[in-house]
């Protein structure tokens, strides 16, 4: 008896002590924000929303970036970049994007075992007006490894 006594005052301890010890997440209910249009914010890419990058031996990563600013009177919500494939890795704001402020959407692309040319896109849901999905798109011809 002792010992259950013991072991559910430990639990209690140590749930009690994990749970002051998190940090919230500034995103969190996020996915909220695309169905609510009273928040709703205007997005204006700096940048093409189409790139092309040229050649690229196999093997090397690609890094692409995306610029846009908050043009809206709403802070900026990105809630999700979704690439197209495994082979690219996709970075969003993890704070809300204040309104005037400038942000950045960045990605690699891993070129092993790609060769020819590869069309990428990546999918950015925001809480923005008109559509809260935004394609981006670049495109890079891989050459084969020369050994």
């Amino acid at each position: 008896m002792r010992l259950l006594t013991f072991i559910f005052i430990t639990a209690i301890i140590i749930s009690c002590n994990h749970s002051n010890g998190t940090k919230a997440d500034p995103l969190a209910g996020s996915e909220v924000a695309l169905k609510d249009s009273a928040n709703f914010t205007n997005i204006q890419w700096l940048d093409s929303l189409n790139k092309n990058f040229g050649k690229l031996a196999e093997g090397q990563k690609l890094e692409v970036a995306y610029s846009f600013k908050n043009t809206g009177s709403k802070p900026l919500i990105i809630t999700r970049v979704q690439p197209s494939c495994g082979c690219t890795i996709a970075e969003q704001p993890s704070e809300p994007v204040a309104p005037g402020a400038l942000g950045v959407i960045k990605a690699s692309f891993n070129s092993e075992g790609r060769t020819g040319v590869n069309h990428k896109t990546l999918f950015v849901y925001a809480n923005t007006k008109g559509s809260q999905v935004h394609e981006l798109h670049f495109e890079v011809e891989v050459e084969k490894k020369k050994w």
